[in-house]
């Protein structure tokens, strides 16, 4: 894979850079993966393992909800325990409605956030929004920490959208309900960060999303923030759903966005299946992003979807071992072997695109297909170098495939 995989594709919408405990987000840096906890904070040794796990996983900023005083208390032992674990993802609070007074009760919870998401519709009503929103920016300030104004449609500043929907009502083309919605929103985001810097935030400590549930909708509203502004934004459908529906849409509105230069940092926001793990929305980003040449984060397995000519499993098998083979050497070879997360390996199943597909890759085997002579070719960097038989074909390719990664990248 190209240079893409170390930094951001060109033609991308410029926005100001926001450094976050060392992760640079915006400015021109690679997009950023995260994610968000969805543990009792309170409960520590539960939050500190799935942290833990989600960073592992590859998450470059981790979320946690901050909802009363338990979770508050909670979030500096967390990161203790992370640290301890030398894992130092930042960590970001989640808060609303009472984030001021958690805060201000519990400044070592401030300290121990490397950002704060504060969502303008709901961090105070009527007389009280104006001070509950000045005292967090004043402290975000006063301690150098990031924050993103978040924006959801579902819960936005209703004394916004009702002056505007007035506003629209006098007009003699009307617009859409749609149209006042999506504006209200883009203006309570641009609005509440342009009010934090006018309070000593800095630019380069903000950054904004517009998040609602439907894809095109979501293209639309960044489409606005991109042309409107130049601070970082965070892209993500606020609830994308469950399986392959959520991953369907979260694909479908991130990659027009990201395809078109716009968004800096991600979240893939999965509702998880019972008892699955937390990090598969995490593994979904990394494959939005790598899918894109945006981002390398490990190998890529070209396999074929098989067909009548394939009525054997044994390919299927194969691509199985070998994607799971790379994941499992993937934390090594991150370490040993720099830029291996750019290999791509093909595994096909007969003679019509088998050949050729193992030829564009840089390594790749054709299995034979149904009524096929039983043999598998093996080409590396487009040369066939091999002829694979028997029943311990897998290990075979396996074994291959690990040279190459050495022989390739060792002298990174």
């Amino acid at each position: 894979m190209s240079s893409l995989s170390q930094q951001a594709a060109p033609n991308r919408h410029q926005t100001v850079c926001v450094d976050i405990d060392g992760v640079k987000v915006g400015g021109g840096h690679v997009v950023r993966v995260q994610s968000m906890t969805n543990t009792d904070t309170a409960n520590i040794d539960a939050t500190v393992a799935q942290v833990a796990a989600l960073a592992g996983a590859g998450s470059e900023l981790v979320r946690l909800t901050v909802d009363r005083d338990e979770a508050a208390r909670a979030v500096p032992y967390i990161r203790e325990k992370l640290l301890a674990q030398n894992v130092t993802v930042p960590l970001i609070g989640d808060f609303h409605y009472i984030g001021h007074k958690l805060l201000a009760d519990h400044p070592a919870c401030a300290e121990a956030l490397a950002k704060f998401r504060i969502n303008p519709g709901n961090v105070g009503f009527k007389e009280k929004r104006d001070s509950q929103f000045l005292s967090m920016i004043e402290l975000a300030a006063k301690l150098d920490k990031a924050v993103r104004i978040g924006v959801n449609w579902g819960s936005l500043d209703q004394d916004l959208a009702q002056s505007l929907m007035d506003e629209n009502a006098k007009l003699s083309e009307p617009r859409s309900p749609q149209d006042v919605t999506r504006e209200a929103l883009v203006q309570s985001a641009l609005g509440s960060a342009e009010r934090a810097e006018q309070l000593g935030l800095g630019k380069d400590r903000i950054v904004i999303s517009c998040k609602v549930s439907e894809a095109p909708e979501l293209v639309n509203v960044y489409r606005l923030l991109a042309e409107r502004s130049t601070y970082a934004l965070h892209l993500g459908l606020t609830e994308a759903g469950m399986g392959d529906k959520g991953i369907v849409a979260s694909t479908a509105a991130l990659s027009i966005l990201l395809s078109e230069g716009i968004g800096d940092t991600i979240r893939v926001s999965l509702t998880p299946e019972p008892g699955a793990a937390r990090e598969r929305e995490v593994r979904v980003a990394q494959e939005i992003l790598q899918s894109l040449h945006l981002r390398s984060f490990s190998p890529q397995v070209i396999a074929c979807p098989g067909c009548g000519r394939t009525t054997s499993t044994s390919f299927q098998e194969l691509a199985m071992d070998i994607q799971n083979y790379v994941r499992t050497r993937m934390p090594e070879w991150r370490t040993a072997y720099p830029g291996a997360e750019s290999l791509k390996l093909a595994v096909m199943g007969c003679i019509v695109n088998g050949p050729g597909e193992s030829k564009q890759a840089d390594i790749g085997i054709s299995l034979p297909g149904t009524g096929e002579t039983p043999s598998a070719p093996v080409f590396v960097d487009g040369e066939k170098v091999a002829t694979l038989k028997g029943e311990n074909l897998a290990k075979q390719f396996q074994e291959m495939v690990e040279a190459y990664v050495q022989k390739r990248y060792g002298g990174a």
